[in-house]
Protein backbone atom coordinates (compact mmCIF):
# COMPACT_ATOMS: atom_id res chain seq x y z
CA UNK A 1 0.00 0.00 0.00
CA UNK A 2 1.40 3.39 -0.84
CA UNK A 3 -0.40 6.49 -0.11
CA UNK A 4 0.39 10.16 1.10
CA UNK A 5 -0.20 12.45 4.03
CA UNK A 6 1.15 15.60 5.20
CA UNK A 7 2.40 14.55 8.03
CA UNK A 8 3.54 11.09 9.67
CA UNK A 9 3.98 10.66 13.62
CA UNK A 10 5.46 7.50 14.18
CA UNK A 11 4.53 6.63 18.31
CA UNK A 12 1.07 6.98 19.68
CA UNK A 13 2.34 7.98 23.11
CA UNK A 14 2.05 10.89 25.07
CA UNK A 15 4.33 12.75 23.16
CA UNK A 16 2.82 11.17 19.83
CA UNK A 17 -0.48 11.74 20.36
CA UNK A 18 -0.41 15.29 21.46
CA UNK A 19 1.82 16.11 18.69
CA UNK A 20 -0.55 14.17 15.77
CA UNK A 21 -3.69 15.96 17.23
CA UNK A 22 -2.11 19.73 17.53
CA UNK A 23 -1.09 19.21 13.61
CA UNK A 24 -5.18 18.05 13.11
CA UNK A 25 -6.30 20.67 15.03
CA UNK A 26 -4.31 22.99 12.50
CA UNK A 27 -6.13 21.94 9.51
CA UNK A 28 -3.18 18.92 8.51
CA UNK A 29 -3.49 15.30 7.59
CA UNK A 30 -2.06 13.10 10.00
CA UNK A 31 -0.74 9.75 9.74
CA UNK A 32 -0.18 8.25 13.24
CA UNK A 33 2.41 5.03 13.71
CA UNK A 34 1.81 2.87 16.78
CA UNK A 35 3.35 -0.38 17.43
CA UNK A 36 0.95 -1.32 20.24
CA UNK A 37 -2.86 -2.20 20.78
CA UNK A 38 -5.50 -0.33 21.27
CA UNK A 39 -5.95 1.44 24.76
CA UNK A 40 -9.47 0.99 25.90
CA UNK A 41 -9.23 -1.96 28.27
CA UNK A 42 -10.79 -2.15 31.91
CA UNK A 43 -7.62 -2.53 33.31
CA UNK A 44 -5.81 0.08 31.43
CA UNK A 45 -8.89 2.94 32.37
CA UNK A 46 -8.98 2.37 36.10
CA UNK A 47 -6.46 3.79 38.07
CA UNK A 48 -4.65 0.99 40.09
CA UNK A 49 -5.10 -1.61 37.36
CA UNK A 50 -1.04 -1.09 36.35
CA UNK A 51 -0.21 -3.18 39.56
CA UNK A 52 -2.21 -6.08 37.73
CA UNK A 53 0.05 -5.76 34.30
CA UNK A 54 3.33 -3.96 35.31
CA UNK A 55 5.23 -7.55 35.86
CA UNK A 56 4.26 -9.40 32.74
CA UNK A 57 1.57 -7.88 30.20
CA UNK A 58 0.92 -7.28 26.22
CA UNK A 59 0.64 -3.38 27.27
CA UNK A 60 4.48 -3.21 27.89
CA UNK A 61 7.33 -3.86 25.98
CA UNK A 62 10.07 -5.11 27.93
CA UNK A 63 13.75 -3.79 27.06
CA UNK A 64 16.36 -5.77 28.78
CA UNK A 65 19.61 -4.02 29.61
CA UNK A 66 22.75 -5.17 28.67
CA UNK A 67 24.97 -6.69 31.81
CA UNK A 68 25.97 -3.92 33.96
CA UNK A 69 29.34 -3.80 35.37
CA UNK A 70 29.22 -1.73 38.16
CA UNK A 71 25.82 -3.71 39.20
CA UNK A 72 28.17 -7.05 39.20
CA UNK A 73 26.53 -7.86 35.71
CA UNK A 74 23.29 -8.12 36.63
CA UNK A 75 20.56 -7.22 33.90
CA UNK A 76 17.71 -5.54 34.93
CA UNK A 77 14.29 -4.58 32.49
CA UNK A 78 13.04 -1.28 31.17
CA UNK A 79 8.82 -1.73 30.86
CA UNK A 80 7.80 0.95 27.99
CA UNK A 81 4.21 1.37 26.95
CA UNK A 82 3.16 -0.88 24.42
CA UNK A 83 -0.17 0.62 23.46
CA UNK A 84 -2.07 3.68 22.48
CA UNK A 85 -0.87 6.51 24.64
CA UNK A 86 1.99 5.16 25.24
CA UNK A 87 3.09 4.90 29.05
CA UNK A 88 0.18 7.33 29.58
CA UNK A 89 -1.70 4.76 29.06
CA UNK A 90 -0.18 2.18 31.83
CA UNK A 91 1.58 4.18 34.18
CA UNK A 92 0.75 5.34 38.08
CA UNK A 93 -0.79 8.65 36.48
CA UNK A 94 1.57 10.58 38.93
CA UNK A 95 1.33 14.48 37.25
CA UNK A 96 4.55 16.23 37.96
CA UNK A 97 6.19 18.85 35.46
CA UNK A 98 9.50 19.28 37.07
CA UNK A 99 11.18 22.15 38.76
CA UNK A 100 11.51 26.19 36.86
CA UNK A 101 15.28 25.78 37.39
CA UNK A 102 14.99 22.19 34.68
CA UNK A 103 13.81 24.44 31.91
CA UNK A 104 16.04 27.22 32.41
CA UNK A 105 18.87 25.12 31.95
CA UNK A 106 17.14 23.87 28.69
CA UNK A 107 17.75 27.43 27.76
CA UNK A 108 21.01 28.39 29.01
CA UNK A 109 21.94 25.20 26.84
CA UNK A 110 20.14 26.50 23.82
CA UNK A 111 21.20 30.18 24.24
CA UNK A 112 21.97 32.03 21.01
CA UNK A 113 21.56 29.50 18.97
CA UNK A 114 17.60 28.78 19.46
CA UNK A 115 16.15 30.54 16.43
CA UNK A 116 13.93 32.67 18.44
CA UNK A 117 12.39 29.58 20.09
CA UNK A 118 12.92 29.92 23.88
CA UNK A 119 12.84 26.88 26.14
CA UNK A 120 12.45 28.48 29.61
CA UNK A 121 10.05 28.18 32.39
CA UNK A 122 8.16 31.25 30.98
CA UNK A 123 8.18 29.26 27.55
CA UNK A 124 6.99 26.19 28.87
CA UNK A 125 4.81 27.16 31.18
CA UNK A 126 1.28 28.20 28.78
CA UNK A 127 1.67 24.38 27.48
CA UNK A 128 1.54 22.70 31.04
CA UNK A 129 -1.54 24.95 31.91
CA UNK A 130 -3.25 25.15 28.87
CA UNK A 131 -3.11 21.03 28.74
CA UNK A 132 -4.34 20.99 32.13
CA UNK A 133 -7.88 20.76 33.92
CA UNK A 134 -7.20 20.54 37.11
CA UNK A 135 -10.02 19.57 39.90
CA UNK A 136 -8.44 21.84 42.50
CA UNK A 137 -6.30 24.35 41.39
CA UNK A 138 -7.24 27.73 39.37
CA UNK A 139 -4.31 30.11 39.32
CA UNK A 140 -1.18 31.80 37.17
CA UNK A 141 0.14 27.83 37.95
CA UNK A 142 -2.67 25.66 36.84
CA UNK A 143 -5.32 25.34 33.90
CA UNK A 144 -8.85 24.12 34.32
CA UNK A 145 -9.78 24.46 30.29
CA UNK A 146 -7.30 21.43 29.09
CA UNK A 147 -8.54 17.99 27.62
CA UNK A 148 -5.89 16.49 30.45
CA UNK A 149 -7.70 15.42 33.57
CA UNK A 150 -5.58 16.51 36.93
CA UNK A 151 -7.22 15.34 39.75
CA UNK A 152 -6.31 14.65 43.77
CA UNK A 153 -6.51 10.83 44.64
CA UNK A 154 -9.68 9.74 44.93
CA UNK A 155 -8.78 7.44 47.87
CA UNK A 156 -6.24 7.88 50.15
CA UNK A 157 -4.62 4.88 52.08
CA UNK A 158 -4.09 4.96 55.75
CA UNK A 159 -0.40 3.56 55.07
CA UNK A 160 0.20 6.68 53.02
CA UNK A 161 -1.25 9.15 55.66
CA UNK A 162 0.79 7.92 58.24
CA UNK A 163 3.94 8.47 55.78
CA UNK A 164 3.18 11.81 55.58
CA UNK A 165 2.94 12.96 58.98
CA UNK A 166 6.52 10.60 60.17
CA UNK A 167 8.44 12.56 57.09
CA UNK A 168 7.02 16.15 58.64
CA UNK A 169 8.39 14.71 62.11
CA UNK A 170 11.83 14.28 60.26
CA UNK A 171 11.69 18.13 59.53
CA UNK A 172 9.65 18.66 56.16
CA UNK A 173 7.38 20.78 55.48
CA UNK A 174 4.02 20.11 54.02
CA UNK A 175 3.45 20.95 50.27
CA UNK A 176 0.44 20.74 49.23
CA UNK A 177 1.32 20.73 45.51
CA UNK A 178 4.59 19.31 43.90
CA UNK A 179 4.20 21.78 41.06
CA UNK A 180 3.59 25.13 43.29
CA UNK A 181 6.12 27.43 44.12
CA UNK A 182 8.59 25.23 45.99
CA UNK A 183 8.55 21.31 45.11
CA UNK A 184 10.76 20.54 48.65
CA UNK A 185 8.17 18.81 51.01
CA UNK A 186 5.94 15.62 51.80
CA UNK A 187 2.41 15.76 49.97
CA UNK A 188 -0.01 13.84 48.21
CA UNK A 189 0.65 13.81 44.46
CA UNK A 190 -2.00 14.69 41.37
CA UNK A 191 -2.58 12.56 38.82
CA UNK A 192 -3.79 12.14 35.14
CA UNK A 193 -7.20 10.62 36.03
CA UNK A 194 -10.46 11.51 37.36
CA UNK A 195 -13.45 10.01 38.75
CA UNK A 196 -11.73 6.36 39.13
CA UNK A 197 -10.61 6.68 34.59
CA UNK A 198 -7.36 6.91 33.47
CA UNK A 199 -6.81 10.81 31.26
CA UNK A 200 -3.90 9.16 29.15
CA UNK A 201 -3.55 11.19 26.21
CA UNK A 202 -5.07 8.64 23.80
CA UNK A 203 -7.93 9.98 25.48
CA UNK A 204 -6.88 13.31 25.89
CA UNK A 205 -5.64 14.62 22.88
CA UNK A 206 -6.67 11.65 19.79
CA UNK A 207 -10.42 10.57 21.25
CA UNK A 208 -12.01 14.15 20.81
CA UNK A 209 -10.92 13.76 17.16
CA UNK A 210 -12.27 10.14 16.59
CA UNK A 211 -14.53 11.25 13.76
CA UNK A 212 -12.11 14.08 12.43
CA UNK A 213 -11.34 12.81 8.82
CA UNK A 214 -7.65 14.03 8.89
CA UNK A 215 -6.41 11.33 11.38
CA UNK A 216 -5.74 8.50 10.45
CA UNK A 217 -4.39 6.03 13.27
CA UNK A 218 -2.53 2.88 12.13
CA UNK A 219 -2.11 0.11 15.35
CA UNK A 220 0.54 -2.73 15.43
CA UNK A 221 2.45 -0.64 12.90
CA UNK A 222 6.30 -1.56 13.34
CA UNK A 223 8.21 0.93 11.27
CA UNK A 224 11.47 -0.09 9.74
CA UNK A 225 13.12 3.13 8.09
CA UNK A 226 12.32 6.82 7.20
CA UNK A 227 13.58 7.33 3.69
CA UNK A 228 15.91 10.17 2.93
CA UNK A 229 16.12 11.71 -0.32
CA UNK A 230 18.15 14.35 -1.58
CA UNK A 231 18.86 15.30 2.62
CA UNK A 232 14.94 15.36 3.33
CA UNK A 233 12.64 12.28 4.95
CA UNK A 234 9.95 11.63 2.13
CA UNK A 235 8.68 8.43 2.97
CA UNK A 236 8.47 5.76 6.32
CA UNK A 237 8.36 2.08 5.80
CA UNK A 238 6.33 0.07 8.12
CA UNK A 239 4.67 -3.04 8.44
CA UNK A 240 1.61 -4.48 10.25
CA UNK A 241 -0.51 -7.76 10.20
CA UNK A 242 -1.64 -6.90 6.44
CA UNK A 243 2.28 -6.30 5.25
CA UNK A 244 4.46 -4.11 4.21
CA UNK A 245 3.49 -0.38 3.69
CA UNK A 246 5.39 2.73 1.99
CA UNK A 247 3.48 5.99 3.15
CA UNK A 248 4.54 9.05 1.42
CA UNK A 249 4.89 12.35 3.28
CA UNK A 250 4.46 15.87 1.86
CA UNK A 251 5.60 17.40 4.65
CA UNK A 252 7.13 16.56 7.60
CA UNK A 253 7.79 13.05 9.48
CA UNK A 254 8.03 13.45 13.52
CA UNK A 255 9.66 11.07 15.53
CA UNK A 256 8.00 9.84 18.83
CA UNK A 257 8.48 6.42 19.56
CA UNK A 258 10.52 6.98 22.80
CA UNK A 259 13.99 7.58 24.06
CA UNK A 260 15.32 4.00 23.37
CA UNK A 261 13.52 3.40 20.30
CA UNK A 262 13.91 6.85 18.31
CA UNK A 263 17.51 6.74 18.55
CA UNK A 264 16.80 3.02 16.77
CA UNK A 265 15.01 4.43 13.77
CA UNK A 266 17.02 6.90 13.20
CA UNK A 267 19.91 4.70 12.94
CA UNK A 268 18.26 2.17 11.02
CA UNK A 269 17.53 4.78 8.07
CA UNK A 270 21.03 5.64 7.68
CA UNK A 271 21.56 8.73 10.76
CA UNK A 272 23.68 8.17 13.50
CA UNK A 273 27.75 7.71 14.50
CA UNK A 274 29.48 6.84 10.94
CA UNK A 275 31.22 3.38 12.43
CA UNK A 276 28.38 1.92 14.65
CA UNK A 277 26.16 1.58 11.25
CA UNK A 278 29.13 0.66 9.31
CA UNK A 279 29.49 -1.92 11.35
CA UNK A 280 25.94 -3.38 10.56
CA UNK A 281 26.14 -2.45 7.04
CA UNK A 282 23.85 0.33 7.19
CA UNK A 283 24.06 3.47 4.39
CA UNK A 284 25.30 6.51 6.35
CA UNK A 285 22.81 9.21 5.32
CA UNK A 286 23.75 11.72 7.94
CA UNK A 287 26.88 11.51 10.60
CA UNK A 288 25.35 11.90 14.00
CA UNK A 289 27.40 10.74 16.62
CA UNK A 290 25.09 11.76 19.27
CA UNK A 291 22.30 9.51 18.25
CA UNK A 292 21.49 6.97 21.24
CA UNK A 293 24.24 8.47 23.87
CA UNK A 294 23.66 10.77 26.55
CA UNK A 295 20.62 8.18 27.97
CA UNK A 296 19.35 9.35 31.12
CA UNK A 297 16.68 7.58 33.35
CA UNK A 298 15.73 8.24 36.90
CA UNK A 299 17.28 5.58 39.39
CA UNK A 300 15.28 4.00 41.69
CA UNK A 301 15.63 1.82 44.59
CA UNK A 302 13.28 0.43 47.31
CA UNK A 303 13.00 0.37 51.04
CA UNK A 304 10.35 -2.35 51.90
CA UNK A 305 8.89 -3.50 55.51
CA UNK A 306 6.15 -5.85 56.32
CA UNK A 307 3.21 -4.56 58.58
CA UNK A 308 2.04 -5.55 61.84
CA UNK A 309 -1.56 -5.59 61.03
CA UNK A 310 -3.67 -5.67 57.77
CA UNK A 311 -2.60 -2.01 56.56
CA UNK A 312 -2.06 -1.14 52.87
CA UNK A 313 -3.70 -2.72 49.35
CA UNK A 314 -2.32 -6.21 49.92
CA UNK A 315 -5.09 -8.66 48.33
CA UNK A 316 -7.49 -5.94 47.80
CA UNK A 317 -7.14 -6.67 43.95
CA UNK A 318 -8.45 -10.60 44.65
CA UNK A 319 -11.66 -12.99 45.65
CA UNK A 320 -14.05 -11.06 47.83
CA UNK A 321 -11.88 -7.39 48.29
CA UNK A 322 -12.00 -7.16 44.82
CA UNK A 323 -15.96 -7.92 44.51
CA UNK A 324 -16.57 -5.69 47.35
CA UNK A 325 -14.14 -2.43 46.30
CA UNK A 326 -16.06 -3.37 42.71
CA UNK A 327 -19.20 -3.09 43.70
CA UNK A 328 -18.43 -0.04 45.82
CA UNK A 329 -16.67 1.97 42.80
CA UNK A 330 -19.76 0.82 40.97
CA UNK A 331 -22.38 2.43 42.84
CA UNK A 332 -20.76 5.07 44.73
CA UNK A 333 -17.76 5.72 42.61
CA UNK A 334 -15.33 5.70 45.55
CA UNK A 335 -12.91 2.88 47.47
CA UNK A 336 -9.57 1.90 46.45
CA UNK A 337 -10.85 1.36 42.87
CA UNK A 338 -9.93 5.49 42.61
CA UNK A 339 -6.49 5.53 43.48
CA UNK A 340 -3.61 4.58 41.38
CA UNK A 341 -1.91 2.76 44.39
CA UNK A 342 0.79 5.61 44.92
CA UNK A 343 -0.82 8.62 46.77
CA UNK A 344 1.56 10.05 48.65
CA UNK A 345 5.43 11.32 48.00
CA UNK A 346 8.43 13.31 48.98
CA UNK A 347 10.88 15.76 47.28
CA UNK A 348 13.88 16.23 49.90
CA UNK A 349 17.66 16.99 50.08
CA UNK A 350 19.34 14.88 53.08
CA UNK A 351 22.43 16.40 52.80
CA UNK A 352 21.10 20.11 52.96
CA UNK A 353 17.56 20.52 53.20
CA UNK A 354 17.44 23.81 52.02
CA UNK A 355 18.78 23.41 48.53
CA UNK A 356 17.09 22.03 45.93
CA UNK A 357 15.94 18.07 46.34
CA UNK A 358 17.85 15.64 45.36
CA UNK A 359 15.72 12.67 46.02
CA UNK A 360 11.94 12.07 45.30
CA UNK A 361 9.97 9.87 47.28
CA UNK A 362 6.98 7.20 46.37
CA UNK A 363 4.95 5.88 48.86
CA UNK A 364 2.99 2.49 47.83
CA UNK A 365 1.72 0.43 50.36
CA UNK A 366 2.18 -2.99 49.19
CA UNK A 367 5.06 -4.94 48.57
CA UNK A 368 6.52 -3.65 45.50
CA UNK A 369 9.22 -4.73 43.96
CA UNK A 370 10.96 -5.36 40.55
CA UNK A 371 10.08 -8.46 38.68
CA UNK A 372 13.94 -9.53 38.96
CA UNK A 373 13.15 -9.42 42.71
CA UNK A 374 10.27 -10.42 43.65
CA UNK A 375 11.91 -13.96 45.16
CA UNK A 376 13.69 -12.35 47.43
CA UNK A 377 11.03 -11.00 50.08
CA UNK A 378 7.45 -12.87 50.41
CA UNK A 379 3.81 -11.17 49.56
CA UNK A 380 2.28 -9.65 52.82
CA UNK A 381 0.52 -6.67 53.77
CA UNK A 382 3.22 -4.21 53.84
CA UNK A 383 4.76 -0.56 52.62
CA UNK A 384 7.51 0.53 49.91
CA UNK A 385 9.11 3.42 49.97
CA UNK A 386 10.97 3.83 46.43
CA UNK A 387 14.02 6.34 46.53
CA UNK A 388 14.58 8.24 42.81
CA UNK A 389 17.40 10.06 42.52
CA UNK A 390 16.22 13.52 40.57
CA UNK A 391 18.88 14.94 38.77
CA UNK A 392 21.11 11.55 38.37
CA UNK A 393 24.53 12.60 36.75
CA UNK A 394 24.88 8.67 34.63
CA UNK A 395 24.48 8.74 31.15
CA UNK A 396 24.03 5.11 29.44
CA UNK A 397 23.50 4.85 25.66
CA UNK A 398 21.37 3.33 22.78
CA UNK A 399 22.49 1.00 20.16
CA UNK A 400 21.57 -1.30 17.09
CA UNK A 401 22.26 -5.34 17.83
CA UNK A 402 21.80 -6.04 14.48
CA UNK A 403 20.32 -3.94 10.76
CA UNK A 404 17.56 -5.88 11.24
CA UNK A 405 15.09 -3.24 12.02
CA UNK A 406 12.45 -5.21 14.07
CA UNK A 407 15.07 -6.43 16.72
CA UNK A 408 15.26 -4.92 20.09
CA UNK A 409 17.86 -2.45 20.55
CA UNK A 410 20.58 -2.81 22.52
CA UNK A 411 20.02 -0.51 25.89
CA UNK A 412 22.83 0.29 28.88
CA UNK A 413 21.44 2.84 30.87
CA UNK A 414 24.27 2.42 33.81
CA UNK A 415 22.21 3.76 36.26
CA UNK A 416 24.09 5.22 39.56
CA UNK A 417 27.14 4.08 37.83
CA UNK A 418 28.26 7.88 38.74
CA UNK A 419 29.77 7.97 42.17
CA UNK A 420 27.41 10.93 42.91
CA UNK A 421 24.19 9.51 41.87
CA UNK A 422 25.27 6.42 44.69
CA UNK A 423 26.31 8.69 47.06
CA UNK A 424 22.80 10.57 46.77
CA UNK A 425 20.76 7.49 46.54
CA UNK A 426 22.56 6.39 49.58
CA UNK A 427 21.33 9.61 51.23
CA UNK A 428 17.74 9.11 50.62
CA UNK A 429 18.29 5.20 51.60
CA UNK A 430 18.83 6.61 55.05
CA UNK A 431 17.04 9.53 55.58
CA UNK A 432 13.66 7.84 54.42
CA UNK A 433 14.14 4.55 56.37
CA UNK A 434 14.60 6.93 59.27
CA UNK A 435 10.70 7.38 58.42
CA UNK A 436 9.67 3.78 58.87
CA UNK A 437 10.97 3.97 62.19
CA UNK A 438 9.11 7.12 62.97
CA UNK A 439 5.71 7.56 64.34
CA UNK A 440 2.76 7.40 63.58
CA UNK A 441 4.44 5.05 60.78
CA UNK A 442 6.35 2.87 63.32
CA UNK A 443 3.01 2.20 64.99
CA UNK A 444 2.52 -0.52 61.92
CA UNK A 445 5.97 -1.77 60.81
CA UNK A 446 6.47 -5.18 61.84
CA UNK A 447 10.11 -5.48 60.22
CA UNK A 448 12.39 -3.67 57.81
CA UNK A 449 13.32 -6.46 55.25
CA UNK A 450 15.29 -4.57 52.51
CA UNK A 451 17.73 -2.65 53.27
CA UNK A 452 18.11 -4.05 56.78
CA UNK A 453 20.73 -1.70 58.18
CA UNK A 454 21.64 1.47 57.35
CA UNK A 455 25.42 1.71 57.23
CA UNK A 456 27.01 2.85 54.12
CA UNK A 457 28.13 -0.99 53.28
CA UNK A 458 24.73 -2.58 53.15
CA UNK A 459 23.43 0.69 51.74
CA UNK A 460 25.68 0.02 48.57
CA UNK A 461 25.17 -3.45 48.65
CA UNK A 462 21.23 -3.37 48.41
CA UNK A 463 21.32 -0.07 45.73
CA UNK A 464 23.36 -2.29 43.24
CA UNK A 465 20.91 -5.46 43.73
CA UNK A 466 17.70 -3.45 43.53
CA UNK A 467 18.29 -0.45 41.41
CA UNK A 468 15.72 -0.38 38.64
CA UNK A 469 14.01 2.31 36.27
CA UNK A 470 11.92 4.66 37.46
CA UNK A 471 10.15 4.32 34.18
CA UNK A 472 11.76 7.84 32.44
CA UNK A 473 14.36 7.29 30.31
CA UNK A 474 15.20 10.41 27.96
CA UNK A 475 17.99 12.32 26.19
CA UNK A 476 18.94 10.21 23.36
CA UNK A 477 18.46 12.33 20.48
CA UNK A 478 19.76 15.58 22.53
CA UNK A 479 18.73 19.19 21.75
CA UNK A 480 21.62 21.33 21.46
CA UNK A 481 23.61 24.44 20.75
CA UNK A 482 24.71 24.81 16.82
CA UNK A 483 29.06 23.76 17.91
CA UNK A 484 27.73 20.14 19.98
CA UNK A 485 28.49 17.95 17.81
CA UNK A 486 26.28 15.47 19.72
CA UNK A 487 23.53 17.61 19.56
CA UNK A 488 21.17 15.59 17.49
CA UNK A 489 18.87 18.46 17.30
CA UNK A 490 18.40 21.77 16.93
CA UNK A 491 16.19 24.31 19.23
CA UNK A 492 12.87 23.53 17.20
CA UNK A 493 13.40 19.84 17.13
CA UNK A 494 14.94 19.28 13.93
CA UNK A 495 17.14 16.76 13.21
CA UNK A 496 20.53 18.34 12.01
CA UNK A 497 21.45 17.82 8.53
CA UNK A 498 17.74 16.17 7.46
CA UNK A 499 15.46 18.60 6.31
CA UNK A 500 11.58 18.08 7.20
CA UNK A 501 12.48 15.35 10.35
CA UNK A 502 12.01 16.23 13.82
CA UNK A 503 12.06 14.19 17.10
CA UNK A 504 9.30 15.12 20.08
CA UNK A 505 9.64 12.52 22.67
CA UNK A 506 12.08 12.64 25.83
CA UNK A 507 14.59 12.04 23.88
CA UNK A 508 15.05 15.39 22.65
CA UNK A 509 15.88 16.67 25.94
CA UNK A 510 19.04 17.78 27.11
CA UNK A 511 18.57 16.93 30.31
CA UNK A 512 15.87 15.02 32.34
CA UNK A 513 13.82 17.21 34.38
CA UNK A 514 13.64 16.32 38.39
CA UNK A 515 10.36 14.32 38.38
CA UNK A 516 7.87 12.30 36.48
CA UNK A 517 7.96 12.74 32.70
CA UNK A 518 4.65 11.94 31.21
CA UNK A 519 3.54 16.31 31.36
CA UNK A 520 7.18 17.12 30.05
CA UNK A 521 6.72 14.46 27.32
CA UNK A 522 3.27 16.06 26.54
CA UNK A 523 4.38 19.14 26.56
CA UNK A 524 7.08 18.89 23.89
CA UNK A 525 4.79 17.12 21.68
CA UNK A 526 2.23 19.54 21.93
CA UNK A 527 5.38 22.30 21.22
CA UNK A 528 6.67 20.65 18.38
CA UNK A 529 3.18 20.76 16.64
CA UNK A 530 3.11 24.84 17.22
CA UNK A 531 6.40 25.03 15.73
CA UNK A 532 5.64 22.76 12.43
CA UNK A 533 2.51 24.84 11.90
CA UNK A 534 4.31 27.94 12.99
CA UNK A 535 6.54 27.02 9.90
CA UNK A 536 4.79 26.01 7.43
Amino acid sequence: MTSTFDYVVIGGGSSGAACAAGLVNGGARVLLLEAGHAHRHPLLDMPPGIFKMINGSKFMRYHQTEPQPHLDGRVHDIPQGHVLGGGSSVNAQVYMRGRPSDYDAWNDILRGTNDGVGWGWADVLPYFSGMENNNRYANDLHGTDGPVQVSDPGHINDMSRWFVQAVQKLGEPFNPDFNGPAQRGVGFYQFTNRAGRRSSSAYAFLAPLENNPNLTIELHAEVSRIAIQGGRATAVEYRDPSGDHVVQVSGEVVVAAGALVSPKLLMQSGVGPEEHLRSHEISVICPSPGVGQNLIDHPEVPITAFANGPYGYFKQGDGWRMLRNGLQFKLFGTGPVTSAGVEAGAFVNPATPESDPTIQAFCVPIVYLDRDALQEVEDDYGLTVTTVVVKPKSRGEVRLRSADPYEMPSVSPNLLRHEDDMADMIRGQRFFRRAFETAPLKDRIRQIVIPERDDDETLRAHCKRFVKTNYHPAGTCKMGADGDEMAVLDARMRVRGVEKLRVCDMSAVPDINAGNTNAPAMMLGARCADLILEEA
